[in-house]
């Protein structure tokens, strides 16, 4: 069953990945569908989810209230945006384990990833390279 739209992602926009992320998916989301709350900016505060658990993995909270995390984020955010092509294969059960196992790595190492160029041009890599 599909989430109540409008679908808000909680992103973390000093990660140069998931502001690439970002970028392509404001390309072709309308805010109807589609919500991106910055975790990263001053003063961000969430009701009912910690920072540490934001940052662990990909959020998504439907308009009724219900949460998504990891690869389920992932695909109904593409979902939302009109990217159901490239979500598509997020959904096929007998990729599941491999794509679940891949998200699962990818979150391992997405905080030492500071160091790649982010998208505005400026550098990251500060007190937030490394485990948080």
């Amino acid at each position: 069953m599909s989430p109540k739209l409008p679908l808000t992602l909680y992103v973390d926009g000093a990660c140069p990945l998931c502001a690439r992320e970002v970028i392509w998916l404001r390309r072709h989301a309308t805010q109807e569908c589609l919500q991106l709350v910055d975790i990263s900016t001053p003063g961000f505060v969430s009701e009912d989810r910690t920072l540490d658990q934001l940052r662990s993995k990909l959020h998504a909270r439907s308009a009724d209230g219900h949460w998504l995390t990891g690869l389920d984020a992932t695909y109904w955010s593409w979902r939302a945006a009109g990217l159901g092509k490239w979500a598509a294969p997020l959904g096929w059960r007998p990729l599941r384990p491999l794509l679940l196992l891949a998200y699962w790595l990818f979150s391992l190492a997405r905080p030492y990833l500071g160091w790649l160029p982010h998208p505005d041009g400026s550098s990251r890599c500060t007190d937030r390279c490394g485990p948080r």
